[in-house]
């Protein structure tokens, strides 16, 4: 009998933190798509095919599930741009990778940081994630802050947009040329 019990228990367990993992998974692509004030309980609900009364049940409020999804966001960005250090090219080609897959995320939130302070606390925490993930890959040359500012211009989901969504090259001509200003910086004489 307590295998089944534990067995049952286990199951539950998953089949909860499954439920969780879509409800927040809904945030997170609502949150590429709309502005925050636009992302209602109902909107959430519906995208992760459970009831307002579940994701009020695993998160408690509104700012509950926005705060969760958050960390996970920025857990699931920190992973997706791990990069050897020391290979500028790796990590130009894991930025852009990461900024093809989720690039429109934050620039949405980013038109919203003025005005909504949940977008604002999400930028400001991207923008520091990108500052020390520049830090870290160009290191030592980062040690020079002029050199880490320049490097994360280079790097930047403005520049990436800048070269691939306002002037429409391919993905290959943007990271090349984001490449190409990496290279510059890092050729510099400091």
């Amino acid at each position: 009998m307590k295998t089944t019990r534990s067995y049952s228990m286990t199951t539950r367990a998953r089949a909860a933190e499954a439920t969780r993992r879509r409800i927040v998974d809904a945030v997170v692509t609502l949150a590429g798509e709309r502005p925050f004030t636009e992302i209602t309980l109902d909107a959430v609900a519906e995208r992760a095919e459970v009831s307002v009364k579940t994701v009020l049940r695993q998160f408690g409020s509104r700012d509950g599930l926005f705060g969760v999804a958050m960390e996970v966001a920025m857990a699931d960005a920190v992973d997706e741009r791990r990069t050897p250090r020391g290979d500028a090219a790796a990590a130009v080609q894991v930025v852009v990778d990461h900024y093809e897959r989720r690039g429109r995320t934050p620039l949405l939130m980013l038109a919203q940081e003025d005005y909504d302070d949940v977008a604002r606390k999400a930028t400001d925490r991207g923008k520091a994630m990108h500052r020390s993930w520049v830090r870290d890959v160009f290191a030592p040359a980062t040690d020079d802050e002029a050199v880490l500012d320049l490097l994360v211009v280079a790097t930047d989901v403005y520049t990436w947009k800048l070269l691939r969504l306002d002037r429409g090259h391919s993905r290959a001509v943007t990271e090349r040329r984001m490449l190409d200003l990496v290279h510059a910086v890092l050729a510099m004489d400091h």
